[in-house]
């Protein structure tokens, strides 16, 4: 009988020890952890470091890259809901794309600026971004409430209704 109860003790208390391992590393469930990304100097973004989500404010994040047809297929979609909803959520493009080897900064802005984008852009060349919210690609967009949680996300082309649907939801939340 000793033993048994010797043996349930170890059992729990791992438990206890494991389950405060992963709320040490992975946050409290619901929460999203807050990933700081580089900012690009480009139209509706000035150059430094953004938490992402923004920590208090509901956010949009979009997973891009430049070469990306269905990401710039996304960004018509991003300027009209932006439009609709920019007083009132943040918005802040990422691309994991890395500077070098013919691709500069330069042409990151020039393509923003060709596709209209007017928000925050950032550049995570480690992909710290994406493995934090559990992007398997891209397109990649979610929604996070003032809280940080995620209330919604969408790997691959969104539709717009659907996108902005998320977003009255998380006002709303």
């Amino acid at each position: 009988m000793t033993d048994r109860r010797t043996f349930l003790a170890g059992v729990a208390g791992a438990g206890v020890v494991g389950g405060g391992a992963w709320v040490a590393t992975n946050g409290l469930p619901g929460a999203t952890p807050t990933t700081t990304v580089e900012t690009v100097d480009a139209r509706g973004s000035t150059a430094g470091e953004q938490a992402v989500p923004v920590p208090g404010e509901v956010t949009l994040v979009d997973l891009f890259a430049t070469w990306c047809a269905p990401c710039e297929a996304q960004m018509n979609s991003l300027v009209s809901i932006h439009e609709a909803f920019g007083d009132r959520v943040r918005f802040v493009s990422v691309t994991n794309e890395r500077f070098g080897n013919g691709f500069t900064r330069d042409d990151l802005r020039e393509w923003w600026v060709g596709h209209e984008g007017n928000w925050t852009l950032g550049a995570d060349p480690e992909s710290r971004l994406q493995e934090a919210l559990g992007a398997g690609g891209i397109p990649y967009l979610v929604v996070a409430d003032a809280d940080g949680r995620i209330t919604w996300r969408h790997g691959g082309l969104a539709s717009e209704a659907s996108i902005r649907r998320a977003l009255e939801g998380a006002l709303d939340g």
